[in-house]
This record gives structure tokens, C-alpha cells and sequence, in this order.
């Protein structure tokens, strides 16, 4: 789908931005003279408040009008502006995707910060759909181009650049998330993450042998029970200079079965998004490169299946990690801090990075805590702590900070080896990021994130977030490094 920004109206449908202080703006009198005075007794007549995604129809009649004509609600602009232009942005897509018009302009507030207005229509343009083979003609997509209406085109298109690179970023894990288990596996995902040369990422993958040589020997132990080959796949992104990169980790189980310790059938298909973090590293890592981000980050991701099979690592197994330091295996279903912990140690030892920041789907227990509005975050350091919470709130990919205490450690304790790979039933998700916290070296700033609660949901969605998979972490990641990474 295109999407363009212009100075005049084009296309079939109008759609245009009205809020609950200026509920007919005087704009819609570009279309007709007297056409608002209409509307506001058309308002009033169907109650139309502009409340967010309320929509006001209307059908011009005159020579050259649009086919169509829709004012829709943004609700109160000044509670989080940026989110209510973005999800105008994807209502406007979401009335029209379908809807036979191929074509539709869209009339915001008249200021460069309506760049977020067409981010919201691309984010909400999303479709994944390729696997279906039976669509009726009125469920495919008609919508073929979405035009911005603007009066400042050059300032808008400025805004807009990094904002497109950082959709694309979020359309990829999406993409990846939402690949079937059998189409993406660690082979086939590090193919994909080959690719991406192509853009400027010099990429290293890492298979059995040189990991088993490295002693990434908890990481290899998920992947034993499965036949597809374990990797660990690199981006590097060099635009700062000199500097010391900041290093993003991912977990990247491709399916999570549990292992020996497998988990109850229903809904376990849902566990081919047990690679959301990775999901989330690797679109971060074509955002940067797409907008030729002036820092330096790695991406790191630990590519596994976790399997159960005759040769799958079993509950009281004991595992050397890439630290040296010893693991009980307890459950293999705690399986991903397994993957984290020998590419969190690695990272280190390669890359000598300023931060680490990693995520993953990790724990159920993150739902239990703050359900899906909100990703768990775990820090060592509270200025990278604030960081990553104030650009969760500038891209609406909120985290929520919890504790980090030694009184936790006593949870991890083992008879056997220098700690087992869960903790009990309490504190879950706590556990599981001061187990992580184990593999950090001493002056080393790094965060935690567990995405189990946002990484996928179903029920009431923003009208950007289309599809199964959300595609979170891309925007939060970029963000961290334009404000805090980059060479200003």
C-alpha cells in the first residue's frame, strides 16, 4: 500500500479528524461551501461526540465531491496526542480497508505531528493472510493508497521518515511472529536474518558446532530434543563511531512445547510466538538501519525449539552455562532464561557493550502481574530504567518497573548446582530476571524486559494493532536509542 503526503485532497473517500472541543472542523468547507453548518446538525441529530473512533458518515452529492465523506473521532487530543493521531490514523484505514474505495485522503490537525496520523493507518494496514486461499472478494483489501493532507508538506514528510522506518521494523516482527512453526524455525529464521545485509547489517549465525566450542552449553540443552539445529544469529549496526555499542538480546524459541515438562494442549499453538523477544531485536535492528541510526547496537538472538523427544534435556539434568556457572534444570518449560543466559554471557565477552537490554516472552507470571497493558521491566541501573520507561511512553509500548532484591536469590537455590532454573510459585517473573541477573557482569547496565503479557493478545485492540502478534519492542528499542544512544 502506498502512503503519501500531499498539500491537496486526492482520492475517493475523505476522512477527516474531528475532536470532542472541535467536533466539524471548518475544513470539511474545502469539499462544499456551508458543508460543517450541515454536519454539526447532522452531528446533533446521531449524537456524535467525537469520542475516539466514532464516525460520522456522510454522502456528498455535488460535481467532483469525494464518494464518500467520514468524520471520525479522535476523542481529546491533548490526553496523549501522539497515540490519538496515530489510532485516528488506524480508524481511518480500518473504515475503509475493505471497503471497495481504493483510495482515501485523510485531513488532521494541520501541524507536522500528523506524520503519527499516517503511522497509525500503516500500522493499522497490516494483514497477515498469505496462508488463506479462500477469501471472499469483500474480505480482500481494497484500500491501495492513503494520502495525508497537510499544509506544511516538507515538515510533515521529515517527521514521517522515521516513523515509516520504525513501522517497518514493527511489520517485521510482526511477520515473524505470526510465521507458522513449521515455516519459521532456527534455520529459517537465521536465513531471514540474512537477508538483512541487504540494508546495511553486517549479520554473523552461529551453528552447533561453534556454540557447543563457545560453551553456550545451556542454550544448546533446550534445543537437544528438537531436529532443527540451534543457532545464534548477530546484527551489528556501526553508526556511532567508536562507542561502545549497546547490546539488545532476544529469546527466540521458535515453538515451546515445554519439553519433558510439555504443556497442556490448548492453546499451545500460541507458542510459535515464544520468539517475540527476538521478534522484537530483530525489527529494532531494521529500524536503525533504515534510518541510519547514528549509534552503535548489536543484536543478539538465541534461535531453539524446544522439543520433547528420547534425546530432550530432562527435569534434574545439570547444565554448564557459557559462564561457567552450573544450572539445574527443574522444569524445561523455564526453558528461556536457558537461551539468555548464554547469549546474555556472550554478548558481554564479545561486544564489551555500554547496555544490555533483553527481552522475552518469559513468564507467565508477568500476565498474572499486570496483565496485557504493560511489559515487565527489571533493571540493575535506574537511569536505564527511566529511559526505557519514558520511551515506552513516548511510542505507547509502556513497561512497568519491578523489584530486583538478593532475597529473591534464595529461591534459586539447588542442592546439586550453583542455582536450578526456577524459583517456586512465588514472584515468577521476579525470579526468572534475577536468574538473568546472574549472567550480568559487575558495572554492566542492563534491563530486563518480559513481554509475555503484550507480545500477542486477543479481544479489544487499538485499531493499529491489527493482528495476532503485535509486534511489540521495535518502537521502544528506537526510541531508546534516538533520545539516549545517538549522537546528537
Amino acid at each position: 500500500m502506498k502512503f503519501e503526503i500531499k498539500d491537496s485532497f486526492v482520492g475517493q473517500v475523505h476522512v477527516i479528524l474531528a475532536d470532542e472541543e472541535n467536533l466539524i472542523p471548518d475544513s470539511v468547507n474545502q469539499i462544499a461551501d456551508g458543508l460543517s453548518e450541515k454536519l454539526k446538525a447532522l452531528a446533533d441529530k446521531s449524537r456524535f461526540r467525537a469520542k475516539a473512533g466514532q464516525v460520522l458518515e456522510y454522502t456528498p452529492i455535488g460535481d467532483g465531491d469525494p464518494a464518500k465523506l467520514l468524520i471520525i473521532g479522535a476523542g481529546k487530543l491533548g490526553d496523549d496526542r501522539a497515540r490519538s493521531l496515530e489510532e485516528f490514523g488506524g480508524y481511518a484505514v480500518k473504515n475503509t480497508l475493505t471497503s471497495g474505495f481504493t483510495s482515501v485522503s485523510v485531513v488532521g490537525t494541520g501541524s507536522a505531528d500528523d506524520a503519527r496520523i499516517l503511522l497509525g493507518a500503516r500500522l493499522a494496514a497490516y494483514r497477515f493472510d498469505k496462508y488463506m486461499t479462500k477469501l471472499s472478494d469483500d474480505q480482500k483489501p481494497s484500500l491501495e493508497s492513503v494520502t495525508l493532507v497537510t499544509s506544511d508538506v516538507t515538515a510533515t514528510r521529515e517527521a514521517f521518515e522515521p516513523l515509516d522506518a520504525a513501522a517497518a521494523g514493527t511489520e517485521m516482527a510482526r511477520d515473524l511472529m505470526n510465521e507458522p512453526p513449521n515455516v519459521l524455525y532456527p534455520e529459517s529464521y537465521a536465513g531471514r536474518i540474512k537477508e538483512m545485509e541487504s540494508i546495511g547489517l553486517k549479520v554473523t549465525i552461529l551453528g552447533e558446532k561453534e556454540l557447543e566450542e563457545l560453551g553456550m552449553l545451556s542454550l544448546l540443552g533446550v534445543g537437544q530434543g528438537s531436529v532443527k539445529e540451534s543457532k545464534v544469529a548477530m546484527m551489528e549496526w556501526n553508526g556511532g563511531g567508536d562507542e561502545a555499542p549497546l547490546a539488545l538480546v532476544g529469546k527466540g524459541v521458535c515453538f515451546d512445547s515445554g519439553g519433558i515438562s510439555i504443556k497442556p494442549g490448548p492453546n499451545m499453538q500460541d507458542m510459535k510466538g515464544d520468539m517475540g523477544g527476538s521478534a522484537a531485536v530483530v525489527g529494532a535492528m531494521k529500524t536503525l538501519a533504515l534510518r541510519k541510526a547514528k549509534a552503535n547496537v548489536v543484536g543478539l538472538v538465541g534461535l531453539v525449539e524446544n522439543m520433547p523427544d528420547g534425546n530432550a534435556s530432562r527435569p534434574g539434568d545439570i547444565v554448564k552455562t557459557m559462564s561457567g556457572q552450573t544450572v539445574e534444570n527443574q522444569n524445561t518449560d523455564a526453558e528461556g532464561r536457558l537461551v539468555l543466559c548464554d547469549v546474555l554471557w556472550y554478548a558481554q565477552e564479545t561486544y564489551k557493550p555500554k547496555a544490555i537490554v533483553d527481552l522475552a516472552t518469559l513468564t507467565g507470571a508477568i500476565i498474572v502481574s499486570l496483565g496485557h497493558e504493560n511489559a515487565g521491566l527489571f533493571s540493575n541501573d535506574d537511569d536505564l530504567a527511566s529511559q526505557l520507561t519514558n520511551a515506552g511512553l513516548e511510542e505507547g509500548e509502556t513497561v512497568w518497573r519491578l523489584p530486583l532484591s538478593p532475597k529473591y536469590d534464595k529461591l534459586l537455590k539447588s542442592q546439586f548446582a550453583d542455582m536450578k532454573n526456577i524459583g517456586g510459585p512465588a514472584a515468577g517473573s521476579i525470579t526468572a530476571a534475577q536468574f538473568l541477573k546472574r549472567f550480568i557482569k559487575d558495572g554492566v547496565a542492563w534491563a530486563h524486559i518480559d513481554i509475555a503479557g503484550v507480545a500477542w493478545k486477543s479481544g479489544d485492540k487499538s485499531p493499529i494493532d491489527p493482528s495476532w502478534a503485535s509486534g511489540f519492542g521495535p518502537r521502544l528499542l528506537d526510541r531508546l536509542v534516538k533520545d539516549n544512544f545517538e549522537a546528537k
